[in-house]
């Protein structure tokens, strides 16, 4: 009976003592934050920016994910039939992952690593050139998805005016132009050479500036511990060194080859041919601004949302451990 009694005493007083500990962290988070309320007044329109145009956004497509929502009606709570649906019912959407995953998995890491070879080249020439390459690199990316499109439209064209077409069959390669803008073998190298072409962005302009900030005393270091090559310099030096532009890069990639839809619709249309080139985004803009389903619509933007959320995991877990 005495153990009963004990035991029931323990078990009233361990939460307790869990509300206190709270309370006592919750009293010290508000003291902290009294004494460094200069700080956090900087921080505040940073903060509120934050919640309004992330996190509300992010919570709200997560909640009108579980409704029927037409923007007409009120929203309509469904439950998980709009992920049943997506995961089940729509083949579209299945394929939709499978070209984004192709993508992702290939514009990604050639993408992340000719943009870093690339800047560790640049950085190598005498300074007074590097704007010069530096902005013919940069380039791409800054300009219209819409406006380079016309130069590789004319490139890929399924005529003989294309520019491809043409020299083919000048040196007798091909008898009649190939269709490589309404082929489905085709679409998907195309959109990824476009793409690739266009990733020299804001991840580039990192890698450049971190290898620029390389201490030259750390390569001096090298040098007497017995480093001779450039190769060696890069691996056991310049890579360590730049980990911080490595991640933010990484993080940037990642985001940019999920997202892909300008160079998709200004080359093979919406819908692309047999939906050879439709991506998630793709499929989200289908259903959220042409046929107005934006519950639905929701859903697939939490689903990649949550596919942006893994892989950057990752990306911290391997980029990350400093």
């Amino acid at each position: 009976m005495k153990m009963n009694t004990d035991t029931a005493a323990t078990a009233v007083v361990l939460p307790a003592a869990e509300r206190l500990q709270k309370q006592g962290k919750l009293s010290l988070l508000w003291q902290e934050m009294k004494r460094n309320r200069v700080s956090y007044l900087f921080l505040a329109p940073f903060l509120i920016l934050f919640t309004l145009f992330t996190i509300v956004p992010v919570v709200t497509s997560v909640v009108l994910s579980f409704t029927y929502y037409n923007i007409l009606e009120a929203p309509k709570f469904i439950g998980l039939s709009n992920y049943r649906l997506l995961f089940v019912d729509d083949d579209i959407f299945l394929k939709a992952i499978g070209v984004t995953l192709k993508f992702a998995f290939i514009t990604g890491p050639v993408g992340y690593i000719m943009a870093f070879l690339l800047a560790w080249l640049i950085s190598q020439i005498p300074q007074k050139y590097r704007f010069f390459y530096t902005l013919c690199y940069y380039t791409p990316s800054i300009t219209s998805a819409t406006a380079m499109s016309v130069v590789w439209l004319y490139l890929f064209a399924g005529d003989r005016k294309g520019l491809l077409n043409y020299f083919a069959a000048k040196l007798g390669v091909i008898d009649e132009p190939y269709l490589f803008l309404q082929n489905i073998n085709s679409i998907v190298p195309v959109i990824i050479i476009v793409s690739l072409w266009m990733s020299m962005g804001v991840g580039f302009l990192a890698f450049l500036a971190g290898l620029q900030n390389v201490p030259k005393d750390l390569y001096e270091a090298g040098e007497i511990d017995g480093i001779k090559y450039r190769w060696q310099q890069l691996i056991y030096i310049t890579v360590p060194s730049v980990k911080p532009q490595l991640l933010f890069g990484a993080v940037l990639q990642v985001v940019s080859s999920l997202t892909i839809f300008d160079v998709s619709v200004q080359l093979v249309g919406l819908p692309s041919p047999l939906y050879a080139g439709h991506t998630i985004l793709t499929h989200l803009f289908d259903y959220a601004f042409i046929k107005f389903e934006m519950g639905y619509a929701a859903a697939i933007a939490v689903v990649l949302f949550g596919m942006m959320i893994g892989l950057n995991r990752l990306i911290f877990k391997w980029l990350g451990r400093d």
